[in-house]
């Protein structure tokens, strides 16, 4: 992006647009020390300010992406490779709409959850580490410098740390110094990489590092920075078998965290995947690409059966939907590992569906917990017919996650099912269907205690507004982008294009 003049009036606009990556980062990044230290009383509207502005962000700049060349904005004027560089194309574009479209709803959501479930005196710090959780994400997603990559994904995982230790449970504590060793694992496997490749290259710029390693890709050291990046990023990604941190970590977390971080962190750390495998080594590294898919697929159904088998033995609600997730993450590695266009735009496709899905069912079980105090099976007998909207959301999220017709999964199921069958790998695709027939159990196993058991005599009321609406929002909108699905279909299929075009 050529930088505008801004001496009238009427070049305000573009050089407002010129400055949107950079804006992009800033604004929850700043926001987070500035309500620590003067907005104490206004950390929530604040915090909603800010998401909603990222959010305004986001699609600004997906828009602008998605008219052709990817945007390039240099900082401090120094160009690359030199230079720290922010690329946004139709993926990062994607991720970081699904960021910041995901922050401003649990942001809006969080109000009345984090009254009850986090005391008076830390609000303004959780705001705080929301935001600053939100800015490594979506940093991670902008930047086109590799050391930056990892700079984000330890601002997003240290806030991610703090933010489960505020859960109420003692567990939570627990939770969060595993999530913080395995963090810190994978962390530590993803820097060894990119140090790796610096003393190979000379460069940390993806695009530098993407033309100068085809010229060293034979070096014993350029296939060991494959080998730790790609399992570094599944540790961050929870791919079975390096799954253990994440059932007690959403488990255990504010009911907010758990929606936001099941929404979005898993997300990003599978775009990072993406950038690893298709954008730095590409057909620079194919036959060691291609055998690795070979592992992956294994992974990814090992994942999508054993999350889902012992999702339906769950009794504790949030830990069943954290198995669910486990499951999940298995498509979207599916998709990746059959390696041809529709399966990877149904990978791409779930990604967006299931922050949807997965993130209201969480906020959901934040509503029943706001009533009942718990979200084990036993407190929610006959809630059905107390809290009929909040029931009825979960109800409609599920469908979507087993991916019935008119719900945004069935959508990237579809895909991710043509995938298999082009791969001529049908076995595949009816693994695919035989695990959403167990999602069918585990959603059935709370519809049937909520409304075919007869309620307690002290059944709570329905769920305040404040939790509801943004809980529609999302649920609604799994639904809407289920029937409307041209919109996510294209921006999905040009970035599986695009990635995809890195292995030619």
């Amino acid at each position: 992006m050529n930088q505008p003049d801004a001496s009238s009036p009427e070049s305000l606009l573009p050089a407002l647009l010129h400055h949107l990556p950079i804006i992009q980062v800033l604004l929850p990044m700043m926001g987070a020390p500035l309500i620590v230290l003067f907005g104490r009383r206004m950390a929530w509207a604040l915090s909603c300010l800010l998401a909603g502005g990222s959010l305004a962000v986001a699609l600004g700049l997906l828009s602008l992406a998605s008219g052709g060349a990817p945007l390039q904005y240099e900082l401090g004027g120094w160009t690359a490779p030199i230079g720290i560089v922010y690329t946004v194309d139709m993926l990062s574009g994607l991720m970081l709409t699904i960021v910041s479209a995901v922050g401003a709803v649990v942001m809006v959501y969080a109000r009345k959850s984090v009254q009850l479930e986090i005391p008076a005196e830390r609000h303004h710090y959780f705001y705080a580490m929301l935001l600053l959780c939100m800015a490594g994400l979506m940093g991670i997603c902008i930047t086109g410098d590799a050391f930056n990559v990892f700079v984000f994904l330890e601002i997003s995982s240290l806030s991610s740390y703090a933010l489960i230790a505020m859960g109420r449970s003692p567990r939570a504590l627990v939770a969060s110094y595993r999530y913080l060793v395995m963090g810190t694992v994978g962390g530590t496997f993803v820097l060894l990489g990119i140090g790796m490749l610096y003393m190979m290259t000379g460069t940390l710029n993806i695009a530098d590092l993407a033309a100068r390693v085809p010229s060293v890709a034979d070096k014993t050291t350029i296939r060991a920075a494959f080998a730790f990046m790609t399992v570094g990023s599944l540790v961050k990604l929870a791919l079975f078998p390096l799954h253990f941190w994440l059932p007690n970590a959403y488990t255990f977390a504010p009911s907010v965290v758990s929606a936001f971080l099941s929404a979005t962190a898993t997300k990003v750390s599978f775009y990072v995947l993406l950038r690893v495998i298709f954008t730095i080594f590409g057909a620079s590294l194919l036959v060691q690409t291609l055998q690795m898919h070979n592992l992956l697929l294994l992974l990814a159904l090992v994942a999508i059966v054993m999350g889902s088998l012992v999702a339906v033995f769950q009794h504790n609600v949030k830990r069943l939907l954290a198995y669910s997730s486990l499951a999940q993450i298995g498509y979207f590695v599916l998709g990746l590992a059959l390696h041809n266009e529709a399966a990877l735009t149904g990978s791409l496709i779930h990604l967006f569906n299931h922050a949807l899905m997965k993130g209201g069912l969480f906020m959901v079980v934040g509503c029943m917990i706001y009533r009942v105090g718990g979200c084990r099976l036993e407190d929610l007998t006959g809630i059905g017919r107390r809290m009929p909207l909040t029931t009825l959301a979960f109800v409609v999220g599920g469908v979507g996650m087993i991916g019935v017709p008119l719900t945004a999964g069935f959508v990237s199921k579809w895909y991710l099912v043509l995938g298999a069958l082009q791969a001529g790998l049908w076995w595949v695709a009816a693994i695919v269907l035989f695990a959403s027939l167990l999602a069918v159990i585990y959603i059935w196993r709370v519809v049937e205690v909520a409304y075919f058991r007869p309620p307690p005599v002290d059944t709570p009321d329905e769920a305040p507004l404040a939790l509801l609406i943004p809980t529609w929002v999302m649920i609604g909108a799994s639904v809407v982008f289920g029937i409307w699905t041209g919109p996510m279909l294209h921006i999905a299929s040009q970035a599986a294009q695009s990635l995809l075009g890195g292995l030619q």
